[in-house]
């Protein structure tokens, strides 16, 4: 699988090379996951202070601080709770309204399963389906075989809880689903 967006910075680095790449990098693209709810990609950037209080007040502490000193969210630690509390800091106007009536999703992404999916390589597993709770990942069962996964990409909130969870890095994002 080819990566569709790679930076000149990480080209020059080798990271064309799936062996050279971090285990983040492999799962959630060389472009990084901004926190939740943040406005797009320029806009954030542009309004961002880089002041790190959304990395402070991050209860699963999955903000870090990212290339060009940018809040990044890293779901190799764990999964974001969407506790509000990184936007409710901002003083910046980066992010999307969250609450009432024009509140909109957390993020754009979704997930998906690659092929070294131990349950597509005859192995029991079921490590994603288990920390699912939107149940975006189900198991079928299969009558004389493995069951295997099934994502519900409706369901799916973006939450990362299935990626620092699988045991081959078979989950990965996808990106700018609509």
């Amino acid at each position: 699988m080819t990566e569709k967006i790679l930076p000149r910075r990480h080209f020059l680095r080798g990271g064309f090379l799936k062996t050279l790449q971090s285990e983040t990098v492999k799962t959630q693209g060389f472009q990084g996951v901004r926190p939740p709810w943040a406005v797009e990609e320029s806009l954030f950037v542009a309004g961002c202070t880089r002041c790190d209080d959304c990395i402070r007040v991050c209860e699963t502490h999955i903000i870090v601080r990212g290339e060009g000193g940018f809040p990044e969210v890293t779901f190799s630690r764990g999964e974001c709770t969407f506790c509000q509390k990184c936007v409710d800091v901002c003083k910046q106007p980066i992010f999307r309204p969250h609450l009432g009536e024009n509140a909109e999703a957390a993020w754009q992404h979704k997930v998906e399963i690659q092929a070294n999916c131990l349950a597509f390589n005859h192995v029991e597993c079921r490590a994603c389906e288990d920390n699912c709770e939107t149940r975006a990942i189900q198991f079928k069962r299969e009558i004389g075989g493995i069951t295997k996964p099934h994502l519900n990409l409706e369901n799916c909130n973006g939450c990362g809880a299935c990626l620092s969870v699988c045991p081959v890095s078979a989950v990965k994002i996808l990106r700018n689903y609509e």
